[in-house]
């Protein structure tokens, strides 16, 4: 109902207004109302009503729609589109602001709803130019349940107005009231105290009058409250990459773009009291019902000869039981007999539960990728406990050997959709989607948006770079801000008393944080869900508005959340590189050895692997890569499969504390003990300790006589922490709950306080437990990845780095890691090599796509050329058969790597005559061309020889070159590195490596493990390498600082040298110094982290020693004299040591026989004594 009021005439006047042209968060660019705080205001001014209107999208339609009616507002849905001038076609038909005119469309109902998605979807899917426009033929088609109001100055009309055409004006608006009909179109009154408004409202009121169209008033929308304005416009900046300082730059004068109260906008139309009780009038016909949870399941069409999806199913269940389990010897009939009737339980709950459907959806695309060579995972997630799953064959690792549970799958008493996400071998992901949409119809398969949002460290930095703060000074703050996933600047300030301080001392401080707080969670910008995909019975425009990725393809407007709200089949196809990796490496294996591996069947008990495993060495293996987890293994030494799946588990933040307990009852099965007898068969696998969320639901059931079912449901309200939920089901678990079904500790004669104690242990663990069917799943593929590089080293390897190709710093990790293993690793060979990393006899040869500016279409046509007519005998007959795949610049890259190292000369000369070769090829092919005869078609074969291109007489280039080509060409330094003399005293010395400064790549992560190996911010560390680039700056102070790039045996780092450590240090700091450098990181979000320099000391002031032995005392004393005389010989200040190798005993001799280490006097002594009774030994120095 309308509220009524008295004017100052004694009039009733209706008091009521809706605000209609709204933009939230969610106009990315200029929108900063959040929809939680606009609709709280909007109900704070008593108003019953509110629209939403972004710019040319819908996605925080959903959204609003809810928050709007749990708050008993009616939702308006709309959206500020954008209308072409001609056709959506035409590109540059205007310039500047006529690209595109706005327009508001208000949905009256759900036609207009279903209207209203579809005009959006077309802007973005044909009409996208510059924003996603719209023409009038598409309003023309779609206009049916939609309500059109004129919009702001950029609308058509007011356009017209403003330029003085008033009559072409009149005419559109003749034209769009046509087409939406007499009560469906609206003029816009706005005023903002913008001059053009006033022009603009004065026409809007005689057309209005002249043809007798209703008039509506708005407020353009773009934040909340009035004091929001400095907010707004610092948004503005952030979005244009702006200062609030500069001058030429996007603005919204006037500050007065919030939602005002209804008293503010009738006072600003006093003129027009019918505009204001428009506003309601139109929102009171607008209702819109969105439906949740009804789902919308694409139909499966069987094969011939099935009647329908169920007897299909079944068909296939049954034909995978027999296979798995009836012919498996493991299994016993009785023991068979209890799968299979609980096979049937899982198809009666599926088919009850209306998914036999979406598990068919399933299995064709897995049957689809696995009959077409592309791999796929063992499974994922809580799938992996259905039987039926592994019947059918979408998931691999058998449900019953690992007591994985089908209720954490699919729960009968949770109706929600499953969710079964499925890897993919990482090259070959998107033929699979391909292949869906091939099969439901590309408009019925659309991938998913995600929004990137202004999370707390992010959007501190990017306010203080808006607001021209310092950058040290806006990257200290941001550093207050504690590393944990979600955490939001008020959590920051509670949790970090020195941020608080700060915060609350220092006025700077505070206004920096106060703004980035208005701005925090707003969406910036787009992107495309990385697995994501949508398959809808009908057009996925039906259900939702769909939009484009940065990339071009489609993908919806709402977020993987809410389309599962809608009831929308939503999948993931993930691609994980291990599994390209383990592919690769089985097709190595087969060609090298002649036998094929089948990964699903080798022995997962393999003593060897697992103790390969044991020690630590475990580069390389899915998972279990990070230090931290390499010394958990070393500790673990796991024995079995179920020990690498607890170890994945337990190796996370919080379930960490557990280790130790684990790791005493694996080694001492004496210690364990169980608080009741009922929970040593659950919790025997895991020593004692609670690991998993299967095993908190088996305690609960088991000791407690709850279902599976509600087991789950206390699951989930342990980890979610749902405190009225877990109390109320301790009453249950303890004493039970007769009107339920559920007997009770007590009943099943456990005592009151024991029972009381497990339930508090399950809610301590239940927030950290993991799921198991996900973790096996996972330790399936590391398992697979640990017997290949066990068995299989050189193989493995050298599919692990084609699968790091394109990161350089990951693929000299890797060098080092074979390098380790005594695997040798061979320059880029044209004779041998392929596309990628392969293996000739038992050493790795570097990818030819390694090469830099060498593409690969080059090098499929050079190695193709090579399959097809043989090996290349010369240079001349490498370029000659390649002459249109290559041209100077790839050659000469060739050179530099090493690829033509098989080919006759050494790289020197190749250097030196490689462009005289092409040049008389090019000659040659030219004349015969022309039909002119060359003095090779009339001379002899002998005379030809004459005429060749000979190599120079040169030697090879010296190593330093030869090194800094590869680096050059290749990223990495391959047959050797200039430090690897230093190898040695390096390792003793370092703390930290340059590859731990990188940021923490999630591809490198696939598994999920934490990755604890990285630098802390301030934390001190010492690194050791060349100094390969020297940047000298000065401060505004004119004081004199420097930035270096160190690079050890892996990668590089930046080093920043303040002006104070520079004055201290610069004599040490030049190119090409080989120097440990001891600091504090400057850690950065995303980004590599820096060093901060505070110490130097040079590789050659390392103190070290000389260690001499000798067999006995008398062998030293007969030598002894000689000996001195020696040592004499180059006096220095490293220490000598003598070694007596009978009796193990050393000496050292006293500073008058210290010596000096150089090269060719050591080699002298080796030369003497014998190079095995010669060794110089690095001291480590914990500080420098």
């Amino acid at each position: 109902m309308w509220d009524t009021t008295m004017n100052e005439k004694g009039e009733e006047t209706i008091m009521a207004f809706v605000h209609l042209h709204t933009h939230t968060e969610y106009s990315l660019l200029d929108g900063s109302n959040k929809i939680k705080e606009y609709v709280s205001r909007v109900k704070e001014l008593g108003m019953n009503s509110a629209a939403i209107t972004d710019h040319g999208n819908m996605y925080g339609v959903v959204e609003f729609y809810k928050t709007a009616k749990a708050a008993d507002i009616n939702p308006v849905i709309g959206c500020e589109i954008y209308v072409a001038p001609n056709s959506r076609f035409d590109r540059e038909t205007s310039h500047g602001e006529d690209r595109y005119y706005h327009l508001i469309l208000l949905a009256e109902n759900n036609t207009g709803y279903a209207n209203l998605m579809k005009i959006v979807s077309i802007g973005f899917t044909e009409g996208y130019y510059y924003r996603p426009r719209v023409d009038f033929e598409t309003l023309q088609k779609y206009h049916e349940g939609l309500i059109c109001l004129s919009a702001c100055l950029a609308g058509e009309v007011p356009r017209y107005i403003v330029r003085g055409f008033y009559e072409e004006a009149k005419g559109i608006a003749k034209k769009y009231q046509d087409c939406f009909g007499k009560d469906n179109y609206f003029l816009e009154l706005q005023d903002h105290g913008i001059p053009d408004q006033k022009t603009v409202n004065q026409g809007l009121l005689r057309i209005s009058q002249e043809l007798d169209i209703p008039l509506v008033c708005t407020n353009d929308i773009h934040y909340t409250y009035e004091t929001d304005v400095e907010a707004h416009d610092v948004l503005l900046c952030i979005q244009t990459g702006k200062k609030i300082t500069d001058e030429d730059r996007m603005r919204y004068e006037g500050g007065q773009f919030f939602v005002k109260s209804e008293e503010q906008m009738r006072s600003l139309f006093p003129y027009a009291k019918e505009a204001a009780d428009n506003t309601q009038k139109i929102a009171d016909r607008c209702h819109v019902t969105l439906e949740f949870g009804n789902y919308q399941i694409p139909k499966y069409a069987p094969p011939e000869g099935y009647d329908s999806a169920w007897t299909f199913l079944d068909a296939l269940c049954e034909k995978g039981f027999k296979e798995k389990y009836t012919d498996n010897p493991a299994y016993d009939e009785t023991q068979c007999a209890k799968i299979h009737d609980d096979m049937e339980y899982e198809l009666g709950i599926i088919q009850k539960m209306g998914f036999v459907e979406y598990i068919l959806i399933v299995w064709d695309y897995i049957n689809w990728a696995k009959t077409h060579d592309c791999w796929v995972g063992p499974g994922r997630g809580s799938g992996a406990g259905s039987r039926v799953c592994y019947c059918t064959g979408i998931t691999n690792i058998d449900p019953v050997k690992y007591n994985l549970l089908f209720e954490r799958f699919l729960n009968p008493e949770r109706v929600s959709m499953p969710d079964i996400d499925i890897d993919f071998c990482f090259e070959r992901r998107q033929e699979v989607i391909d292949y869906v949409g091939r099969k439901y119809g590309s408009e019925k398969v659309v991938q998913i948006v995600t929004f990137g949002t202004m999370a707390a460290k992010g959007v501190i930095r990017d306010v203080g770079r808006v607001m021209d703060l310092p950058y040290a000074f806006v990257d200290s703050i941001a550093k207050m801000v504690p590393q944990e996933l979600n955490i939001t600047l008020d959590r920051a300030l509670k949790t970090n008393p020195e941020f608080k301080t700060l915060y609350d001392t220092n006025e700077q401080v505070k206004e920096l944080v106060d703004m980035s707080m208005r701005l925090e969670g707003l969406p910036r910008h787009t992107s495309m869900h990385a697995a994501g995909v949508v398959i809808s019975q009908k057009a996925v425009d039906e259900y939702v508005p769909l939009s484009r990725a940065q990339d071009g393809s489609l993908t919806t407007q709402f977020t993987m959340t809410t389309l599962e709200e809608l009831g929308l089949l939503k999948m993931d196809f993930l691609g994980l590189r291990t599994l390209t990796v383990i592919q690769n490496a089985v097709r190595m294996v087969e060609q090298g050895h002649g036998c094929k591996i089948d990964v699903d069947h080798i022995d997962y008990n393999d003593k060897a692997v697992l103790d390969s495993l044991g020690t630590g060495k475990t580069d390389g293996v899915f998972q279990l890569e990070s230090t931290g987890m390499k010394n958990f293994m070393k500790e673990l030494k796991p024995q079995s499969l179920e020990d690498i799946i607890a170890g994945i588990s337990l190796y996370r933040p919080g379930p960490m504390d557990f280790i130790p307990q684990y790791i005493r009852g694996k080694n001492n099965p004496d210690s364990i003990t169980y608080d009741c007898p009922e929970l040593e068969s659950i919790l025997e696998p895991t020593y004692g300790c609670i690991v998993y969320q299967e095993q908190v639901m088996q305690i609960v059931q088991s000791l407690a006589g709850f279902t599976l079912g509600r087991s789950d449901l206390l699951r989930r309200a342990m980890s979610k922490k749902k405190l009225n939920v877990m109390e109320k089901e301790r009453q249950a678990f303890v004493y039970g709950n007769e009107a339920e079904g559920v007997p009770g500790c007590i009943k099943n004669g456990i005592d009151e306080k024991i029972a009381n104690k497990i339930y508090d242990e399950m809610i301590d663990f239940a927030q950290y437990a993991f799921n198991k069917s996900h973790a096996a799943a996972y330790a399936y593929v590391t398992y697979q990845t640990a017997f290949l590089k066990y068995y299989y080293p050189v193989e493995y390897m050298a599919a692990l780095m084609t699968s790091v190709i394109d990161k350089p710093t990951k693929v000299a990790e890797y060098i080092q890691v074979c390098r380790q293993m005594n695997i040798p690793i061979l320059p880029p060979d044209i004779n041998k090599g392929e596309y990628g990393f392969s293996v000739s006899g038992g050493s790795i040869l570097y990818a030819l796509s390694a090469i830099k500016s060498v593409g690969r279409p080059v090098i499929e046509a050079i190695v193709a050329e090579r399959k097809e007519h043989g090996e290349y005998l010369s240079v001349k007959n490498f370029i000659e058969r390649n002459m249109e795949a290559v041209n100077k610049r790839a050659i000469e890259n060739f050179i530099k790597a090493g690829a033509l190292d098989c080919l006759e000369g050494n790289r020197h000369q190749k250097m030196v005559v490689f462009g005289q070769i092409v040049d008389d090829i090019s000659r040659n092919k030219k004349q015969s061309m022309a039909g002119q005869l060359s003095l090779f078609d009339i001379a002899s074969e002998d005379e030809k020889k004459e005429f060749e291109i000979r190599m120079p007489n040169l030697e090879e280039y010296d190593k330093e070159t030869v090194l800094s080509y590869e680096k050059e060409v290749l990223g990495i330094y391959l047959s050797g590195h200039p430090l690897d003399r230093y190898r040695n005293m390096m390792e003793k010395m370092i703390s930290a490596r340059t590859i731990d400064f990188q940021p923490s790549d999630e591809d490198d992560r696939e598994g999920g493990e934490p990755d604890e190996s990285k630098v802390r911010d301030n934390q001190k560390v010492i690194i050791g390498g060349m100094i390969t680039e020297k940047n000298v700056k000065y401060t505004k102070t004119n004081k004199v600082m420097a930035f270096l790039t160190v690079e050890d045996l892996v990668g590089t780092v930046e080093v920043m040298v303040f002006p104070r450590d520079y004055e201290k240090w610069q004599n040490m700091i030049n190119e090409d110094a080989r120097v440990f450098i001891q600091g504090r990181v400057s850690a950065e979000d995303d980004k590599a982290s820096k060093l901060i320099l505070e110490k130097v000391r040079p590789f050659s002031d390392i103190p070290r020693e000389l260690w001499i032995q000798f067999e006995s005392k008398d062998d030293y004393s007969q030598k002894e004299k000689g000996l001195l005389e020696d040592l004499r010989n180059s006096q220095g200040t490293d220490t000598v040591v003598i070694y007596l190798k009978d009796v193990k005993a050393m000496k050292k001799l006293s500073a008058a026989y210290h010596v000096n280490l150089q090269d060719e006097w050591l080699a002298q002594m080796s030369k003497k004594y014998g190079e095995g009774n010669i060794r110089v030994v690095e001291r480590a120095l914990k500080t420098l």
